[in-house]
């Protein structure tokens, strides 16, 4: 496909933290994922990055995605996906487990009760 061929994919326009792992640096950088489409993205974050570097995306309930820097503008980037995903799927609720189903109250431990008058405090 052109450019003027991707210009005409949907996108979807969003506000959505992501992981983002660039080929050649160490560690991940948190980015802002502005709009997502089948094929690509635009981010926004403090990461330099270059046209043409290989770039990994963790995007919600979808995972890591590989593809390539198509553009850079400041602090805005395009990523061009290597394979296709569905980005309905980034704006469903966040998958929950059984330990993150349980409401926040009912997780949070909490000390025993002790019998001990001299670390209960006065009030």
């Amino acid at each position: 496909m052109n450019e003027a061929e991707n210009r005409q994919i949907a996108r979807d326009s969003l506000f959505l933290l992501a992981d983002l792992r660039v080929e050649g640096i160490e560690g991940e950088f948190r980015i802002k994922v502005r709009n997502l489409s089948a094929g690509g993205m635009m981010g926004e974050g403090n990461v330099r990055v270059a046209r043409g570097t290989v770039v990994r995306v963790n995007i919600r309930n979808i995972g890591w995605v590989e593809g390539t820097v198509a553009w850079v503008q400041d602090n805005r980037f395009g990523v061009a996906f290597r394979d296709d995903i569905d980005p309905r799927l980034a704006r469903e609720p966040i998958a929950r487990t059984p330990e993150s189903s349980l409401d926040y109250y009912m997780r949070i431990s909490t000390p025993e009760p002790t019998t001990d008058k001299s670390a209960l405090r006065k009030i």
